[in-house]
């Protein structure tokens, strides 16, 4: 049995703490309200993100140096704008060795960073080489109610990735391992952009072969970006990317779905914000993604319709006539030539 930390009371870290008690570690699930870490100790319930009993053994914890203190292991699931902060409060305060697990999906607008990267910058006693992904198609509604899950974990130390898939994998929820860090964490990130595409697809009354259509070519921009950055193409045809990607474009559970689905039936931004009630990390993730393909030349039409939505409030309709009025070209001219240039060395 383990002691972890679990920073973040949102859907998802309720929903990973709910895993780690089944597999009979010690669970403190942290949050940075008091009023919400007195709910969840007394009913066993955290109903705004989860509609479901939360085990016993759960504790949670408001002061964040009680809850790590003497853990093996801290998951991180707060939202990406969190990342830096919550890393800084841990540089003060952790004085021991322990496993750091994310599982948090996005890029910093400006930095262009990713997850682990912003942790390892603030934390510096961690090295980048030994934090570990957590991603997959996994919405948390079906994570703690115990249905069938599969993740990928990564990280460059093998060891490291190899506590958490122990520490996480049980019946219901199988944990793989790969070496490919950026892989695993873009491929989280950008098909919350494609999520919020399809979602403006069907607000706008499109059928399957529209969203279809999204969820592929996007697949391709996502692969196009990766490997720019260094990720294995074949990342993208696994868990992390198209098994991923699938998940957040087709189910209502997805918040950013449920988003997209808002603004293609007319809602602005602010009032889609508003309406959910929680974070939708595509929209801070598109910014990102604009920005890096802006700068680095990188062909990503999709994405650049959808931050046209989202920021210079483009019209979703005129977005869509837009992408298919592109000029014509070749399909296999993406992750086939991707995987082609990269094992053809």
């Amino acid at each position: 049995m383990a002691k972890v930390a679990v920073l973040g009371a949102g859907s998802w870290g309720t929903a990973l703490s709910i895993v780690l008690a089944d597999n009979n570690h010690d669970v403190r699930l942290w949050t940075h309200r008091q009023d919400q870490a007195e709910i969840i100790n007394t009913t066993h319930k955290n109903e705004k993100y989860l509609e479901i009993m939360i085990p016993e053994k759960i504790k949670a914890y408001h002061d964040l140096e009680e809850a790590v203190q003497d853990v093996s292991a801290i998951v991180i699931a707060v939202p990406t704008k969190a990342i830096r902060e919550v890393s800084q409060q841990l540089n003060e305060i952790l004085h021991h060795n322990v496993t750091i697990i994310h599982a948090s999906k996005g890029i910093e607008p400006e930095s262009l960073k990713r997850v682990s990267e912003m942790i390892s910058e603030e934390m510096t006693e961690f090295k980048y080489d030994d934090i570990v992904v957590l991603s997959g198609p996994s919405h948390a509604e079906e994570v703690g109610k115990r249905q069938p899950t599969t993740v990928t974990v990564s990280s460059l130390n093998d060891s490291n990735a190899e506590v958490a898939q122990d520490l996480f994998i049980n019946e219901s929820f199988r944990v793989y391992t790969s070496p490919d860090v950026v892989g695993v964490e873009l491929g989280g990130a950008l098909k919350n952009i494609i999520a919020l595409g399809a979602g403006i697809s069907d607000g706008l009354g499109y059928g399957d072969n529209a969203k279809a259509a999204l969820i592929t070519r996007g697949l391709a921009e996502i692969a196009r970006l990766g490997t720019s950055l260094g990720a294995n193409p074949l990342t993208f045809l696994g868990l992390p990317g198209v098994g991923d990607l699938i998940v957040t474009c087709t189910s209502v559970h997805s918040r950013n779905w449920r988003a997209g689905n808002l603004l293609g039936k007319g809602n602005k931004l602010d009032q889609v914000l508003d309406q959910m009630g929680m974070v939708v990390e595509g929209v801070r993730t598109a910014k990102a993604a604009y920005q890096f393909a802006s700068q680095q030349g990188i062909e990503m039409p999709i994405t650049n319709g959808i931050y046209k939505i989202l920021f210079e409030e483009a019209k979703p309709k005129d977005v869509v006539d837009q992408l298919m009025n592109r000029t014509k070209r070749e399909e296999m001219d993406d992750i086939a030539t991707l995987l082609t240039e990269r094992y053809s060395q």
